[in-house]
């Protein structure tokens, strides 16, 4: 049986346990973080320190590559496996700028966005924004989950906004020291779709419940929103589709903003959460195998 190391959060490892164990795939959560990772004696464990499993970890492939790129690359050295989505397509699809700048060169829509890299002059704020229309979305391009999202009714607001930003740039650790400002799109309907290979395996539809919608606008699951599954029109599957062929990511999770006149993409995500299996189409699981199993024996 293919051994199979999951580094996503645990929620996501517990959904997919039992249906690749049914195609023959043996999955095992993988700590990448938090942790003591030896570098030395090739002897990195699953997930230490729990239940007191210190068994030494044997994986033929892995999904995804860990978030943090720098225990990543020691992991990866340590268990010699390759990864379903490796190194340079998580690094892809985090960079928010070079996503919509990709998409947008390939014809792709997306919401009207600017780049910025600090340290910028306000003038060049100012400047940025010309041509929007109030309020904007100011959000770091590296950041997820909805960390940093924030929006601006007014150039005022938006330069206070910045001046936190400019705060947190000016710490020389801080890697990514760019953010972007974006339209914002009022009464867009969120929906995140899943692509494996090319083709979309189905969605979910992100809204805040009833007691947490009154004047809040962001729709993160881990802010509090609920996806609930849904029949992906055709138009949002084809252009999730055409998202992940452009920035050749086999496994991607697309965010559609819907108004009534447009359909954008907003984001990507290189490291999806796995939903309940009752919220993709009934092939989901097959594609997820069959991806995995190609990683594994096409290594380089």
């Amino acid at each position: 049986m293919l051994r199979l190391a999951v580094t996503t959060n645990a929620e996501t490892f517990q959904r997919l346990r039992e249906p690749l164990a049914a195609r023959g795939i043996d999955a095992a959560h993988l700590q990448a973080k938090e942790r003591a990772i030896p570098l030395t004696d090739s002897a990195v464990t699953a997930t230490p320190a729990v239940d007191d499993d210190t068994a030494v970890a044997a994986f033929d492939v892995g999904l995804v590559y860990p978030g943090r790129l720098m225990e990543g690359a020691a992991i990866t050295a340590g268990l010699d496996i390759p990864w379903v989505n490796g190194r340079e397509a998580v690094l892809t699809s985090r960079n928010k700028g070079g996503v919509l700048a990709a998409l947008d060169a390939a014809d792709i829509p997306v919401p009207h966005s600017v780049m910025l890299s600090n340290p910028v002059a306000e003038s060049a704020v100012v400047d940025a924004v010309a041509e929007l229309s109030f309020p904007v979305v100011v959000k770091p391009n590296s950041a997820t989950r909805g960390v940093g999202v924030a929006k601006a009714s007014d150039i005022d607001s938006l330069l206070g906004v910045v001046d936190y930003l400019d705060l947190i740039h000016d710490f020389r650790a801080t890697g990514d020291k760019s953010y972007l400002i974006q339209e914002y799109l009022p009464d867009a309907r969120d929906y995140r779709a899943m692509v494996i290979d090319g083709e979309c395996v189905g969605g979910v539809q992100r809204r805040l419940p009833d007691d947490l919608a009154d004047g809040r606008w962001k729709h993160n699951v881990h802010r509090g929103a609920e996806a609930t599954g849904v029949d992906l029109p055709e138009s949002h599957r084809h252009l999730a589709e055409r998202a992940a062929a452009a920035l050749d990511i086999p496994y991607l999770g697309v965010d559609l903003l819907a108004t009534d006149d447009r359909l954008v993409v907003n984001e990507t995500n290189a490291r999806p959460t796995i939903d309940t299996a009752d919220k993709y189409d009934d092939g989901f699981y097959d594609r997820l195998a069959e991806r995995i199993r190609e990683t594994a024996e096409n290594r380089p």
